[in-house]
């Protein structure tokens, strides 16, 4: 390294102080992990010494100083006005002779080494970047596509000037960094031509839950920059890293953005512009699952090399189908989360004004400030709902004052997404017509403690915090389970104290992840042309309407199965009446009428059916594939409104013909005991099946002979009464007679502490409670 430029490949993190964070880390991964399989662009950076020099050579450093010393950086107007002035005064300060010279001779080198003149990205690097406790991602200049000489030289002459963008000098007294102790470098690396390809982010944990099992990825087509600023709604895909390093298919989730614009270079050669994706490619996943698999094992390679969670760029190179890493920075949010569980919960609703995705699970209210566009966001109050199209690093001195964050474009690694999960608000992101439906200076409530979807609600609504410190859980005298049917939570659900699921509806993943009946699927080629309208709607980015059901079983499945790894997962089967399955797209074609559907062709029934047989198929080759494929042996399945002992010996032989047998690779087949026959005949039940989840929203209803949903006789519903906990007892009995598993998994537990006390004094195994409830029981069993 000289006075003035240093090479990527010659630099590693021992270097922050001259080349700062970005650059350094450049470096650490070309000299480190290149023989490990992690591919990085080389380059050259211009030295925070070129760049000390560069300011004190006719006194504008005591300038600067002068000039921010008195700033109120809250004060918008004052901050535009010095950053504007600062900046005009780097652009008319010419380079020292030497410095320039010493460009012009890294430049010929470098195009000596790439055999033509390359086009390279121009990007900011400052030594105060990239630290583990502040991240000052996008606050200067980013310049991509730039060819020529003296184009590069202009281009770093413009990112020194950037050390003085508005949201920089805002951001550094924010974060309590002296200006003056902060240099820039500039990296000069050649571009991987990710505009013919696709590109994007991703982090070695999960950034709502901070779930350190998953590397999540975002991709979109063209350029990463329209990722990085939100400008589109990307793929998102969740990758596993215990199924990764042992060779099982690690994949858990795909989700499919609308990617509707990609940036890629000028027409004219030089610079960049966005472009329209045509319907076809929009509809598409932007990479392939091997793909992400590799990204996936780059990001592991980097984050074991570092030895924390890491945020990370990676383009495609359309030309040459290479995966190239062109950042990685610690990640800053998530892993500095301690041991606290915070839980938010609406106890009101109203109309929903719009949804996108959620960023983080709180909650938040205040009166909505439509902004159309940078030059009004002034106008935003301390408290107000922020609303806009989307935000980049120039927004940043005034996002810190909202409630809440709602865009229209942008994903979970966007920039209003980060700077939300910094600032410890919520955000809704990607909402496409939030402008357009939030009414300006109303009240609103943003709540992003309801899963993946992020809502925003009419009105300021009643909501409350509960705080748990996890380090302060006694021991509980049984084990406490979670139902969890919604995989969108099932990172965030495992934070809290548990031992495993004990109840993970399939009803609620088809419900919400393919919306459409199987038979529909199983039939689609007699289906009429509306319903095949819709249904391709649903499957868009998969080639086979049956590969699309199966696969989005296995990805709700996966999920939760992963999210509570090595605990134990039971899954229990679908249990749609023939009324839900009718509602799925395509399902009144081949559902029956029934009078009562909450006594009729449900559960075992279905499955052991011939006109059902064939979708139950679907749901155990899904099964299969979260155990054998993907290793997750901890799930567990479990059989719903079984009547006759004879019905519950034909679905374990139904089950064993599609492959799933009972004790084989350790599968556990457990069944609801969820109608007064399975009480009183639990020794004949038991011999087809390893154990009891006891479902005591059923059995009070058939017990106690009422409907739970009429409110007439609502006041009756009680799991309390003296039958029906008669039949509990005896469906415990047996089972601990016999040595097998017995849980409960209805309400009952959840509303009352103590009927969850006195199955403890049963001898029950488990209780399965409803998420919110878990803390709140398992310290009072534990007293």
């Amino acid at each position: 390294m000289d006075h003035y430029i240093a090479w990527l490949n010659d630099l590693g993190m021992n270097d922050l102080d001259s080349v700062g964070g970005k650059n350094a880390s450049l470096g650490e991964m070309i000299s480190q992990l290149s023989g490990a399989g992690v591919s990085v662009p080389g380059g050259f950076a211009t030295t925070a010494h070129a760049f000390r020099e560069f300011l004190s050579q006719s006194g504008l450093d005591a300038r600067i100083a002068k000039r921010l010393s008195s700033l109120d950086v809250d004060q918008v107007e004052a901050l535009v006005e010095a950053g504007r002035e600062i900046r005009q005064w780097v652009m008319d300060t010419p380079f020292q002779p030497a410095f320039e010279q010493a460009i012009e001779q890294a430049w010929a080198q470098l195009c000596e080494i790439a055999g033509a003149e390359p086009s390279v990205a121009v990007r900011s690097s400052a030594t105060a970047e990239d630290l583990p406790d502040a991240s000052f991602a996008g606050q200067q200049e980013t310049f991509l596509n730039v060819r020529g000489l003296d184009t590069v030289k202009a281009r770093i002459h413009e990112v020194f000037a950037s050390l003085y963008n508005d949201r920089a000098i805002a951001y550094r007294v924010h974060q309590g960094f002296e200006h003056a102790g902060v240099a820039l470098s500039a990296g000069i690396q050649i571009m991987a031509r990710s505009d013919l390809g696709a590109s994007g982010v991703m982090f070695t944990l999960d950034t709502e839950s901070g779930f350190r099992d998953a590397v999540f990825i975002t991709s979109s087509w063209g350029l990463g920059e329209t990722v990085v600023q939100g400008a589109v709604n990307p793929d998102e895909f969740y990758v596993y890293k215990p199924a990764l390093a042992s060779g099982h298919q690690p994949i858990l989730r795909r989700n499919r953005g609308s990617k509707a614009i990609e940036m890629v270079y000028a027409e004219d050669g030089a610079g960049v512009q966005t472009q329209d994706v045509d319907p076809a490619r929009r509809a598409r996943f932007s990479i392939t699952d091997e793909q992400v698999v590799a990204l996936a094992k780059q990001a592991v390679i980097i984050e074991q090399h570092y030895g924390k969670p890491m945020d990370i760029e990676w383009a495609l190179g359309g030309d040459s189908g290479k995966l190239y890493i062109v950042q990685a920075r610690p990640e800053t949010v998530r892993s500095r989360s301690g041991q606290v569980v915070e839980r938010y919960q609406l106890q009101e609703t109203a109309p929903v004004l719009c949804e996108g995705r959620s960023i983080g699970h709180r909650i938040g209210a205040g009166r909505a400030r439509v902004v159309r566009g940078i030059s009004e966001m002034n106008l935003v109050q301390p408290g107000e709902v922020l609303v806009t199209d989307m935000t980049d690093p120039d927004w940043e001195p005034i996002m810190k004052r909202a409630a809440a964050i709602v865009t229209n474009r942008g994903g979970r690694t966007c920039h209003a997404a980060i700077i939300a999960r910094e600032l410890g608000i919520p955000a809704v992101v990607g909402c496409g017509d939030a402008t357009e439906t939030i009414p300006n200076d109303v009240d609103v409530t943003v709540s992003c403690a309801e899963g993946d979807t992020g809502f925003v609600y009419e009105g300021a609504l009643p909501f409350e915090i509960k705080q748990d410190k996890l380090e302060e859980m006694p021991e509980p005298p049984l084990k406490i389970m979670m139902n969890v049917g919604n995989p969108d939570r099932a990172f965030d659900f495992s934070q809290v104290p548990n031992h495993g699921v004990g109840l993970a509806r399939l009803e609620f993943i088809i419900n919400r992840m393919i919306g459409v009946h199987p038979k529909a699927l199983l039939n689609y080629a007699e289906l009429d042309a509306n319903t095949r309208e819709d249904v391709d709607r649903k499957m868009a980015g998969y080639s086979d309407p049956v590969e699309f059901y199966i696969t989005r079983l296995t990805e709700g499945m996966a999920t939760i199965a992963a999210a509570f790894a090595p605990k134990p997962v039971i899954i229990r089967l679908s249990d749609f009446k023939s009324n839900e399955y009718a509602n799925l797209i395509g399902g009144k074609r081949f559902e029956p009428d029934e009078e009562n559907p909450m006594l009729g062709f449900r559960g075992a029934s279905r499955y052991v059916s011939d006109d059902f047989r064939d979708c139950f198929e679907l749901e155990c080759r899904a099964l299969r594939r979260v155990r054998e494929d993907m290793g997750l042996t901890n799930v567990e399945a479990m059989i719903p409104f079984v009547r006759t002992p004879a019905e519950g010996e034909a679905v374990i032989e139904v089950m064993k013909s599609f492959g799933l047998e009972r004790g084989k690779n350790g599968l556990r087949i457990i069944m609801m005991c969820e109608l007064p026959s399975n009480a009183l005949l639990a020794d004949e039940f038991l011999k087809s099946f390893d154990g009891f989840s006891i479902g005591s929203n059923d059995l009070t209803q058939l017990t106690l002979g009422l409907d739970r949903d009429s409110g007439l006789i609502a006041h009756l519903f009680d799991e309390r009464q003296a039958a029906v906990k008669d039949l509990i007892a005896r469906a415990i009995q047996a089972c601990r007679k016999q040595g097998k598993y017995v849980g409960i998994c209805g309400q009952g537990p959840s509303d009352h502490p103590d009927l969850a006390e006195w199955l403890r004094d049963q001898g029950i195994d488990s209780v399965s409670l409803n998420p919110d409830t878990v803390v709140d029981t398992w310290l009072q069993l534990a007293r």
